[in-house]
């Protein structure tokens, strides 16, 4: 099984994350991002959208660190990480969404500004990011695990880009909730840290 992968991306390493703690192996495969290898064949061949990452599983071929967290976990991680009930499923799948939505266009896209030099409107990433992180620290407060109360994919997906936050200039010093949550992420047995984590 192949991840065609960009170190510093957050979306790359919730799909490295989740196969360390799960024990999923997989072979990572290093792309030349800056060189624009993502743009062009053969990896457009892979993912038409030029986006990373890119999960090869023998004939399966899947873009989308979301939908590729729901496939690792569901074929390969159990049902510790992806149960088989629906109503789990779904409490796990809307914080896949809001790792999508609020924290891709918050906090995400404020680290893309400030570390990357992307021309974002940095006003509107903070604003999305003031918004979405009180609910999570909210949330938080009263539970230890985002979804069905114990770590899941849920975790995996909103973890990079919510640590990676003050790479973005988001100080995460008002969520206590959040810092005590990003201590259990990585207190986790077979975390692997990215840079920034």
């Amino acid at each position: 099984m192949k991840l065609y992968d960009l170190e510093l991306s957050g979306n790359c390493y919730k799909v490295r994350l989740f196969a360390a703690l799960a024990g999923i192996d997989l072979e990572i495969v290093p792309v030349d991002f800056l060189g624009g290898a993502h743009k062009r064949p053969p990896l457009t061949d892979l993912n038409p959208w030029g986006e990373l990452p890119i999960l090869v599983d023998g004939e399966r071929v899947l873009r989308d660190s979301q939908a590729i967290l729901v496939h690792l976990a569901g074929s390969y991680g159990g049902a510790a990480w992806w149960p088989a009930e629906a109503p789990l499923q779904a409490e796990i799948v809307q914080w896949l969404s809001t790792a999508a939505n609020e924290i891709q266009n918050g906090p995400a896209s404020a680290r893309l500004v400030d570390r990357f030099g992307y021309t974002l409107d940095k006003a509107d990433t903070l604003a999305r990011a003031a918004r979405i992180l009180p609910l999570l620290d909210a949330h938080l407060a009263d539970h230890d695990w985002l979804a069905i109360g114990r770590p899941t994919i849920a975790d995996c997906a909103m973890y990079p880009y919510v640590a990676l936050a003050p790479e973005g200039g988001i100080d995460l010093a008002p969520y206590r909730h959040i810092a005590r949550w990003i201590e259990r992420v990585r207190a986790l047995p077979g975390y692997r840290a990215m840079p920034g984590t």
